[in-house]
């Protein structure tokens, strides 16, 4: 009985698979045996590998219906399949919604949600003529599922990818299981430009349960659970994966307010 979590033989489609988070998932599933294509609009300086064995790239930007359609086909006539899409391309820079353009928020928004559907539909037309189906992952934020302050299209786009997720499960089973995760703030080569250096990440760490902040290994874990036989039976699930949380600001105020 082969181990659940060996993804030999399977194939797996990330977007914004070369750096950051969607770097760590691609690794991962190379490391599971996995052929993996990995797509971005320009080819990235150095592929994600692991040990001998390499991505490979596709170019496409995802926010065009017909190249997503180009780049599905394209990685089912080089690797003979397609079973796990992982919708990971996305993010946001900072903008006050006062003032934010329209052209920056429809960015946004096609970035963050109708670029992950164009890519759905596409891997859905394949998985759905394959015996074996697929898994369709789609990757979050806690912003979806909290206030947003600064990044509000992110953060509505990302409450529209959770909804969706769960739409497109009951649409598409059971040939397709459709699950989300909704990470919280996990460290990448670019996190300290969000979290004010290395001080600033210490102090975020702080706020959180676990002590610290996520990793893309972490969110890489969780993708290979669902895209694996363990989660055979979860469709249109949402995991929201950020170490516990973020420590309620009241509490720290109560203390003051104790004399402690």
């Amino acid at each position: 009985m082969s181990h659940p979590l060996d993804f030999t033989g399977r194939v797996v489609l990330i977007t914004g698979g070369s750096r950051g988070i969607g770097r760590g998932i691609a690794e991962a599933f190379l490391a599971g045996g996995a052929d993996v294509a990995v797509c971005g609009r320009n080819p990235p300086d150095e592929l994600p590998n692991a040990g001998a064995r390499s991505a490979i790239f596709v170019a496409a930007d995802v926010r065009d219906a017909e190249q997503v359609q180009r780049m599905v086909d394209e990685v089912v006539e080089r690797l003979g399949r397609l079973d796990v899409l992982v919708n990971n391309a996305g993010g946001a820079p900072f903008a006050e919604a006062a003032t934010a353009s329209p052209r920056f928020s429809e960015k946004v928004i096609q970035l963050n949600l109708i670029a992950a559907l164009h890519c759905a539909q596409q891997a859905n037309r394949v998985m759905q003529s394959q015996d074996s189906g697929g898994s369709i992952i789609n990757i979050a934020s806690v912003s979806g599922v909290r206030p947003s302050p600064g990044t509000a299209a992110y953060g509505a786009a990302k409450a529209g990818l959770i909804n969706l997720s769960g739409t497109l499960a009951i649409e598409w089973g059971p040939k397709v299981r459709i699950n989300v995760i909704s990470a919280g703030m996990i460290r990448t080569e670019q996190a300290h430009l969000h979290y004010g250096g290395e001080e600033g990440i210490a102090q975020i760490a702080k706020t959180v349960p676990l002590n610290r902040l996520g990793t893309p290994e972490d969110v890489a874990g969780a993708c290979m659970y669902f895209a694996s036989p363990l989660a055979s039976y979860v469709s249109g699930a949402n995991l929201v994966l950020h170490g516990g949380g973020e420590t309620p600001p009241f509490l720290s105020a109560a203390t003051v307010n104790r004399g402690e």
